[in-house]
């Protein structure tokens, strides 16, 4: 999937769709980050709890969605060079099918993950491998894909469809499970309202916030600075390498302190990287700023995506993914609105995330997030649905 993705991307480089720049009008961008949210309107209600009830699933929508990744994109490739209505019309309508196809993958992909491992200590490595590989595979596919992109579009394309239907045929050695043979009601409700559930989405909404403050407090304050496209590429690099190092170690974190500590430490390790870029107020700072908040969201979105596979096996997954995935869709782009309206200079911004991260911090030690239970403990919790008779 890695493979077809980053092939689409490097592929529409150029295009209309993708070439939103910092310098476009305030509206424009803004109308983009309106559009990321399009995807979830179709995603969130009608496609992630269908999905968890069926046989093999979650199974059947990474081969569906493999299958129907690489017909899009064959047909993009058809369009993407012209410029009649007509194809500009097909064009933005395939680029938003592509988009609902891969946020359905990405829940698919979650809501199975706990099936392939054999403990609930192994979630958070089984996470991180994921992430590890998909960063792995997306640098070495750039490779590739870049040499066809210098030959034509459409061969880039092609490249990428073909990588989509070899996942296809991967996904059938996947496991066949039923994650929410019937509803669970009333027991999904209250696991999913959990105190370590809700502390944790609380604290994974604040951080992809702060990802999406920073990148576009980047993209629009860097104009000012000179070779400021140089550094906002920079950028771009330290943070997709960041994220990779997040990942590569997010199981080795693990082993050294339960998901609540890692998100608390996400959390702080934001508020004093703001600090730091505050006090420096230089371009490298900021630099360094954006790498360790996207780490720091690797490190939270592992340790959150482990708590929900834990804390709510009785939930539909797909569903719950769905839905927080939503939640933390709309925090990035109301974090990136943020610096598009008020336009903070580089200091103000980083001192922004500093406070935003402290006191996530302090909200989320008061709310009791790093004393969460074990599930041996919460099964002796008389008040919690797993309890023991």
């Amino acid at each position: 999937m890695t493979v077809g993705e980053t092939a689409m991307a490097i592929a529409l480089a150029g295009s209309m769709f993708l070439s939103v720049s910092p310098d476009a009008a305030r509206g424009q961008v803004i109308l983009f980050l309106l559009i990321s949210m399009a995807p979830f309107v179709v995603v969130s209600p009608y496609i992630g709890p269908n999905i968890d009830k069926m046989r093999g699933g979650h199974r059947m929508v990474v081969i569906a969605v493999s299958i129907l990744r690489a017909a899009v994109l064959i047909g993009i490739a058809q369009v993407v060079q012209g410029k009649s209505i007509v194809r500009v019309g097909l064009f933005l309508t395939l680029i938003f099918c592509s988009m609902i196809l891969g946020k359905t993958y990405a829940i698919a992909k979650s809501a199975l993950v706990p099936s392939t491992v054999k403990a609930e200590e192994d979630l958070v490595g089984a996470n991180s491998k994921l992430g590890q590989i998909a960063g792995i595979t997306g640098f070495a596919a750039a490779v590739p894909a870049g040499i066809l992109q210098v030959i034509s579009p459409k061969a880039t394309l092609c490249f990428g469809a073909v990588a989509f239907l070899f996942a296809g045929l991967n996904a059938y050695r996947l496991p066949k499970v039923v994650t929410a043979a019937k509803d669970a009601a009333q027991l999904e409700k209250t696991e999913l309202k959990s105190s370590s559930i809700v502390t944790a989405g609380n604290a994974m909404r604040i951080l992809r916030g702060c990802v999406g403050f920073m990148f576009f407090h980047l993209a629009f304050w860097l104009r000012g600075e000179v070779a400021g496209t140089a550094w906002f590429g920079l950028a771009i690099a330290m943070t997709g390498l960041a994220v990779l190092l997040a990942n590569t170690f997010g199981s080795f974190v693990k082993r050294h302190m339960r998901e609540s500590k890692m998100l608390l430490a996400a959390l702080l390790a934001v508020a004093i990287a703001g600090i730091v870029a505050a006090w420096y107020d230089r371009v490298v700072g900021a630099v360094l700023l954006a790498a360790v908040v996207n780490a720091a969201a690797t490190i939270g979105k592992l340790a959150f995506e482990s708590t929900v596979q834990s804390d709510a096996p009785d939930a539909n997954r797909g569903r719950a993914f769905a839905h927080f995935e939503t939640q933390n869709q709309l925090a990035w782009v109301i974090g990136g609105v943020i610096p598009v309206i008020l336009r903070p200079s580089g200091e103000v911004g980083f001192a922004a995330v500093a406070l935003v991260g402290m006191v996530g911090a302090a909200v989320y030690f008061r709310a009791g997030g790093v004393v969460k239970k074990s599930r041996g403990e919460r099964a002796t919790d008389p008040e919690h649905p797993l309890r023991s008779e």
